[in-house]
């Protein structure tokens, strides 16, 4: 292949053309990204989750409630005056906003006006201070919902008088969450892109050199921006527009990391051969196997979030790893390619001799790796304490629930939830709503009133509503109860399992059969969240950490190996976590680390961070090749110290392109970025691996040892066959079970899709599913452990152990089948149709 795609000038000019002529092709029939981002869906709890289920229940059950996302209008007057000056305002505002050239969206106006009789909860103690509720139609993530909102506030602040005025809610809230994104993305591009031309002209002192990484960049991601807005445009995966802005800099990040990889083998190679398209080949081919395994390993890590139940987290790994896979593509062919089209003037000006005499390493690594093998057991005993005391910043570790805290930049609906807490009360910008519902009518049952006088007196209530809602069915009522604590803190979201447990008690004293209590609202919301990512945090860690222990254990054929390579990307991932706690929260003063932070952060400076333990211990191996232990740490850390450590800036340098983005998230998760990779690249990478490796010696890589994986000095071998025979009997009866078991889990599989297709047919079981799905997961296992025990003991390469994993691929796209044929409407939900979770009725 790489003779093919690489043997001369004319060949590189194809794949650098077929490169192009895809991303332009692509171009020409994909949709803009921006038109098919779900912003809506990255921020809800679990379909299964009570709130979602209670929200669902009031669009069905509440007249107009359907389509309905209240507008807040806060009317807030000063002065002796205050109160009369409000009510005018109010009155002007309300007569605005119910003439016929009003904006379409609007529903209705709810006020002191409209409703009177409502005056105790639209009216501020001092009678200062009123809000008006502006119930408005249509998707709050459409523009012309986000414009309706724009003139909502101008007619508002036009009939203001001497009040002030701050409209906000969930329709103003999510109209300002678009404004503090439009803009962003382009000027963090714009940034990125800067940044790492000057670092790139830095390194390599060559202009044109420095372009071709960025040329590589610029193609992989647009096949990939297209390819992934073809995808969620056909209901497949779902972007978000933080996942767009992440794969930004993931993209010039891992991009330019396997640009810098590549090259520098590439000026090594020059160094012996002076054909550049041999030189390119032999390039390419001693960095593939740490490049395959590097990118294998994030893009595994990726989908690894689709065993998450958060839509937060499970849709955030598809896209990225289609982004991370097109990179190394471009990357193998690609960039190789253009460097030979570009000929020798690519080492413009310094010329090929200089360039190559950079690639036998610089100085600073042959003393640092004089430093590692003087000192071993003192440099790993400093690097084990400097990052156990980073980690102490977990002490003051806490999360936030609250979107519009995360803003760093002020915004009017944050200025309106502020005057709401100030006048009303902490809890009356987000009411909960607890809905109970029996399977007999409560109309006219003394049950609803009972329940309302129990839940005003639960802990950390403020109020409960004058007047229960009830029900299109006269089954089910809906109770507006107020929290006395902010209902985006933790103590909010601890209340609301007490609130539903009071209320399941009150509906049991009162007579209530068969009832069903859920609570809604945002506070329900975000508890439902943090249970969800709670559970997902620790399974994903799990996961991420089995993938990334399985490739080591392939790449290097070592068992202890990934055991300590594992163990310090952990403690890195806690020490960043510390110092990123220590600085947002007690330095800049943050509310606390953003709720989804903390999983991104494992996943990706864990699959980012293995990367650079893999390019030197890769290295490491093939100097075994011809030097002792001791001497081939220290000629890897040569080699690669100058490579790594640029790549690691790099990708430091972009991940800290997040920090200019007005989102508490995504600073917070640059931040974390930026810092778990320089900690990697300069303490864990240089020193602390190289002084384990150093100290375990002959033993780093066991159960491999030095002497087997050393070149012989003779061809001759006098020992006798004999005793190779037993061996050989092992590997065979090795072989024979693992081709066993690879034909009974395709079998097994084969049932379980077949179980799958039968189970939609109506009044069938879905026993066989359940059965051969067991069965499956057993031989799967096996069928896994299996393949990797074969592939240490007959050595094969990674791409053959990857087709031999293949197998294992089924039943995980089989469940990715089955969740997005459910969400698209294709194959009915077993909740209900078309993926609505429908409560029990008395009928069902």
């Amino acid at each position: 292949m790489l003779r093919r795609l690489l043997g001369s000038r004319r060949r590189a000019a194809v794949v650098v053309a077929f490169w192009v002529l895809m991303a332009g092709l692509l171009a020409g029939v994909a949709p803009a990204l921006e038109s098919v981002e779900d912003n809506a869906s990255a921020n809800l709890p679990p379909a299964a989750s009570d709130s979602v289920k209670a929200r669902d229940l009031m669009r069905a059950q509440l007249p107009g409630g359907r389509a309905a996302t209240p507008a807040i209008i806060v009317v807030h007057g000063e002065g002796a005056d205050a109160a009369t000056s409000a009510g005018g305002a109010v009155a002007r505002i309300t007569t605005a906003l119910s003439e016929a050239d009003r904006p379409d969206q609007v529903a209705s106006v709810i006020s002191t006006v409209t409703a009177p009789e409502a005056s105790s909860e639209l009216v501020s103690r001092d009678r200062g201070t009123q809000l008006v509720i502006v119930p408005m139609t249509g998707s709050p993530s459409d523009e012309a919902f986000q414009n309706a909102v724009d003139e909502v506030r101008s007619l508002a602040s036009d009939r203001a008088g001497p009040t002030e005025i701050a409209v906000t809610g969930p329709a103003g809230i999510a109209t300002d969450t678009v404004k503090v994104f439009s803009g962003g993305d382009k000027v963090m591009l714009l940034a990125t892109v800067l940044l790492v031309l000057v670092i790139l002209l830095a390194i390599y002192r060559s202009p044109l050199m420095a372009l071709v990484p960025l040329l590589a960049v610029g193609v992989a991601m647009r096949v990939s921006e297209t390819t992934g807005a073809l995808l969620a445009d056909a209901g497949i995966i779902t972007v978000s527009s933080q996942t767009a802005s992440i794969m930004t800099v993931l993209l010039f990040g891992v991009g330019t990391d396997y640009a810098l990889i590549i090259t520098a083998r590439y000026r090594e190679a020059l160094a012996d051969e002076p054909d550049r398209p041999r030189a390119m080949q032999t390039a390419v081919r001693r960095t593939a196997e740490s490049v395959l395994a590097s990118a294998s390993t994030i893009v595994l890590a990726m989908f690894a979030l689709l065993a998450a139940v958060s839509p937060a987290l499970r849709g955030f790994g598809p896209y990225l790893a289609l982004g991370v896979a097109v990179m190394a593509l471009v990357a193998f062919t690609f960039v190789p390619a253009l460097i030979l089209l570009l000929g020798t003037g690519v080492f413009w000006p310094g010329g090929v001799d200089k360039a190559a005499a950079r690639g036998r390493g610089a100085g600073t690594w042959h003393r640092v790796a004089a430093l590692v093998a003087r000192a071993p057991v003192r440099v790993a005993s400093a690097a084990v304490a400097l990052l156990v005391v980073m980690s102490a910043g977990l002490l003051g570790y806490h999360e936030s629930f609250n979107t519009l805290s995360g803003f760093r930049a002020a915004t009017e609906s944050a200025r309106g939830r502020q005057l709401i807490q100030e006048e009303f009360g902490p809890g009356e910008i987000a009411p909960s709503t607890v809905v109970v519902r029996s399977g007999d009518p409560l109309r006219s049952s003394s049950a609803p009133a009972e329940i309302a006088a129990a839940l005003a007196d639960a802990d950390d209530v403020s109020r409960v509503g004058e007047r229960p809602r009830f029900g299109e069915d006269g089954r089910t009522v809906f109770y507006d109860v107020v929290l006395d604590v902010d209902p985006y803190g933790s103590k909010a979201l601890d209340a609301i399992g007490p609130l539903k447990e009071a209320a399941r008690a009150a509906a049991d004293a009162a007579g209530v059969e068969d009832a069903t209590v859920l609570i809604g609202g945002e506070t329900a919301q975000n508890a439902d969240i943090r249970s969800a990512l709670d559970r997902d945090t620790t399974l994903i860690a799990l996961l991420v950490l089995a993938v990334v222990t399985a490739v080591l254990v392939l790449l290097l054929r070592s068992l202890l190996a990934p055991l300590y390579l594992v163990a310090t990307l952990v403690l890195s991932f806690l020490a960043t976590l510390g110092a990123t706690t220590f600085f947002t929260l007690t330095v800049l003063g943050d509310e606390g680390i953003g709720n989804r932070v903390t999983a991104y952060i494992f996943v990706f400076l864990v699959a980012l961070g293995v990367d650079y333990n893999i390019f030197i211990m890769s290295r490491f191996k093939q100097e075994l090749r011809t030097l002792p232990p001791a001497k081939a740490i220290s000629a890897a850390l040569t080699r690669t110290g100058g490579v790594v450590s640029s790549a690691g800036l790099i990708l430091a340098a972009t991940f800290a392109v997040l920090m200019t983005q007005p989102i508490r998230e995504l600073f917070q998760f640059g931040f974390a970025m930026a810092f778990g990779i320089l900690l990697d690249t300069f303490l864990v990478r240089p020193l602390l691996v190289p002084a384990i490796v150093r100290l375990l010696g002959d033993h780093a890589l066991w159960p491999a040892s030095p002497a087997r994986l050393r070149t012989p000095l003779s061809p001759v071998d006098d020992r006798p066959a004999a005793p190779a025979a037993e061996p050989a009997v092992r590997t065979r009866r090795l072989l024979r079970a693992f081709t066993w078991v690879a034909a009974i889990e395709a079998c097994t599989w084969a049932g379980l899709l077949t179980g799958m297709y039968f189970k939609y047919v109506p009044e069938t079981t879905e026993l066989g599913v359940r059965i051969f799905g067991a069965l499956h997961g057993a031989v799967f296992i096996g069928y896994v452990l299996l393949t990797l025990l074969v592939a240490i003991r007959l050595k094969w390469r990674p791409g053959r152990t990857l087709l031999a994993l293949l197998a294992a691929v089924p039943p995980f796209t089989t469940v990715a089948f089955e969740v997005w044929a459910r969400r698209t409407g294709r194959l009915p939900d077993r909740q209900g149709v078309g993926g609505q979770a429908l409560m029990p009725t008395a009928e069902t």
